[in-house]
């Protein structure tokens, strides 16, 4: 099974899609209220889509959604990545999560976000990261907010034929190694909650 982990936090670890995980993730994707921000929730075969949309990821770009598992329970509980993105005809490496509702509330999403940011800059050496979030989608924003992510511009993004108002939020690294310097913390480290 560590061969398979990408990464790894105190409770939780970060691994590629499998085949045997189209049902937990169809638990997600199909669920209205984890997916209120896309206005729908996905058929079966958006979710099949989905899944091996991220399978291309890992081979075109090296990363994409992971599967985000509980050490306790072993269970795959939401997921969590970096993701080649573009807003307003600009590229962007972008960090994305979407967890199962039954575990909202207990800090994965900021757990597994911090990790893909550390993973981003330590090791991708990526010089900025994003996050495309819906101005309603307060829970997100509030994760991407404690990351130390910042608003600095909005765009339309069409999808399913109907225009969605985005924020983006920025994280350039510089930015965040001189504010964890100033702190002294040698690596990043989150606070959570």
């Amino acid at each position: 099974m560590s061969n398979h982990i990408i990464l790894e936090t105190s409770r939780l670890y970060l691994r590629k899609i499998q085949k045997n995980d189209d049902i937990l993730i169809s638990e997600i994707l199909q669920d209205i209220d984890v997916m209120y921000a896309w206005e729908h929730a996905f058929s079966n075969d958006e979710v099949a889509d989905w899944i091996n949309e991220n399978r291309m990821r890992y081979e075109r770009d090296g990363y994409g959604y992971w599967a985000v598992i509980h050490k306790m329970s072993d269970r795959l509980i939401g997921v969590c990545g970096l993701l080649k993105e573009q807003a307003d005809y600009e590229n962007y490496v972008g960090l994305g999560y979407i967890f199962n509702k039954d575990y909202w509330g207990r800090g994965y999403a900021l757990e597994s976000a911090s990790a893909c940011v550390d993973y981003a800059f330590h090791t991708l050496k990526v010089k900025e990261l994003t996050a495309q979030i819906r101005p309603n989608n307060l829970p997100s924003r509030k994760v991407a907010e404690k990351l130390g992510m910042e608003v600095k511009k909005e765009f339309i993004k069409r999808y399913r034929g109907k225009e969605m108002l985005h924020l983006i939020y920025f994280l350039e690294r510089e930015i965040l190694f001189n504010r964890k310097r100033k702190r002294n913390f040698s690596r990043l480290e989150w606070t959570f909650e």
